[in-house]
């Protein structure tokens, strides 16, 4: 199953997700991360703490969600308030489209610690909704029964 994660600036949370699925999903969930306004470049805490995690950071990058049109998501989910309204692309088509909302650690104004804290808990957030897809053995559900596993994670 291809999962694309869209956040706003595709530097922070959607990369977080992007890596986290594919370290964790066991080759039967495969992510891509994109943004409608990329900054250009992954936030360099993201990179930080994925490592520190022991989840691979090579190939990461924030890039546009027109340069994943072609690839045809199964499902799309947005990671921040802000991209949770917008307007996604036609081309998304079929994809199933579901908000898991979570809260920016590298927007945090507080210090290193809270900050390392704030990665971590998103780091493990994500791995938790991986864990929990792989364990509903999505591949032998119906549609709807898929839809409901998913927007019940965006739920926690």
């Amino acid at each position: 199953m291809k999962l694309l994660f869209i956040c706003t600036h595709n530097r922070c949370r959607s990369v977080l997700a992007e890596a986290v699925t594919n370290y964790y999903g066991n080759g039967r969930l495969i992510a891509r991360s994109a943004g409608s306004q990329p900054a250009g470049e992954v936030h360099p805490l993201t990179l930080k703490y994925l490592a520190e995690a022991g989840v691979p950071i090579d190939g990461l990058s924030s890039q546009s969600w027109d340069a994943h049109e072609s690839w045809n998501p199964d499902v799309v989910i947005t990671v921040c308030d802000s991209a949770a309204g917008e307007q996604c692309p036609l081309w998304f088509g079929k994809a199933l489209k579901v908000h898991w909302g979570l809260p920016d650690p590298s927007s945090l104004k507080a210090g290193p610690e809270e900050t390392a804290e704030a990665f971590r808990a998103t780091i493990n957030t994500l791995r938790e909704r991986i864990e929990t897809l792989l364990a509903n053995n999505l591949e032998q559900l119906q549609p709807m029964e898929v839809a409901q596993v998913f927007e019940r994670l965006g739920e926690k």
